[in-house]
């Protein structure tokens, strides 16, 4: 008999569109808050990402 577990991915961080869609942004604001320096994204391999402490911090009211 083979047991098989399976671990629950929980993502690290999302796409940016992804990201205005989970927390209710439009790109443009999206664009904004980043030019402001109001959020943090990485790069890997050209795409941009947007870790999900940002979304937590952002939903926390850190976008003051």
């Amino acid at each position: 008999m083979e047991i098989t577990m399976t671990m629950q991915q929980e993502k690290l961080a999302y796409r940016v569109n992804d990201f205005c869609k989970a927390i209710g942004l439009s790109r443009s604001t999206f664009y904004k808050l980043l030019s402001e320096g109001k959020v943090k994204t990485v790069s890997i391999g050209g795409r941009r990402l947007v870790p999900v402490c940002e979304a937590e911090r952002l939903l926390n009211g850190g976008a003051k």
